[in-house]
């Protein structure tokens, strides 16, 4: 039997397996058979958690589809709960190993329990090769897709992951089912891409829906709430700090002057522990 904890960062939820003590074998077909809201778990994917030769843990984390993708960060921030909440280590500061770097975890621990996650998401990418995007500008600010008779102006942002970040003037009403799933795939992008639709409240405040590549609409991206703000910030719309209010709650992003780093404050929530066969 294989244990797993269903966890959520502000309703982006994924099933957590511990790897380290587990063997796993074909993730893809796993995460798409635990991802299933009628026959599986129910998640927007499967994180594993492995050992690592150059961090305290590695982070392996499969969207519903079974891709693999980079980074997720509203999963690494329960990945340090759950480490921590389950005795696989006592520190509060970690180091994770994952495919868009190692990124570093600040615990904030009440009552012997992670309650939020601060994550060094590391600096943003905005050359166009890099994240990747087929452009000749850099960074990416004035990338135009038309989508049935509709022109998106996107700016574009690597977190580890690629994303494509667009304005709008009522999120709340804007339909991203039907023209996130159709940016997802442009050509423009040779990876897929991330697409967030962010509304300007004002300098401080965003609100952002997002189309995940490879899960679709999300209640929460943590790496996209970072893009949202470098791309709200370099294009004049925002502050260098602001609240990302997402459907399923607020994340506090801040890209730090001194540094360049993007960091990433938010909850992180056990749902549920279960095993299958």
């Amino acid at each position: 039997m294989i244990k797993f904890t269903k966890m959520q960062g502000l309703g982006n939820d994924y099933v957590y397996i511990d790897a380290i003590h587990q063997e796993i074998n074909e993730p893809s077909s796993l995460a798409q058979f635990v991802s299933n809201r009628n026959f599986g778990v129910g998640s927007d994917g499967l994180i594993l958690i492995c050992k690592s030769d150059v961090a305290d843990f590695k982070m392996r984390m499969f969207n519903s589809d079974g891709s693999e993708a980079e980074m997720c960060g509203n999963g690494i921030r329960c990945v340090g709960k759950f480490v921590y909440d389950k005795g696989l280590t006592n520190k509060t500061e970690l180091a994770i190993e994952t495919l868009a770097g190692i990124k570093y975890l600040q615990l904030n621990v009440k009552n012997g329990k992670v309650e939020t996650v601060r994550v060094d998401m590391g600096e943003p990418i905005l050359e166009p090769s890099k994240i990747p995007v087929k452009s000749t500008e850099n960074p990416v600010k004035n990338l135009h897709v038309n989508v049935e008779g509709n022109e998106f102006v996107l700016t574009c942002v690597s977190m580890g992951n690629p994303h494509a970040v667009t304005i709008v003037n009522n999120v709340k009403q804007f339909d991203v089912a039907k023209y996130g799933k159709v940016l997802e795939v442009d050509q423009a992008f040779p990876k897929r891409i991330n697409v967030e639709f962010a509304e300007i409240i004002d300098k401080e405040n965003i609100k952002m829906r997002v189309w995940e590549r490879g899960a679709g609409e999300t209640l929460a991206c943590g790496t996209g709430a970072c893009a949202s703000l470098v791309a709200c910030s370099i294009n004049g719309y925002s502050n260098r700090k602001a609240t990302i209010e997402l459907l399923g709650g607020d994340l506090q992003i801040e890209w730090n002057e001194n540094d360049n780093h993007v960091y990433m404050t938010g909850p992180a929530v056990t749902v549920f522990e279960g095993g299958m066969e």
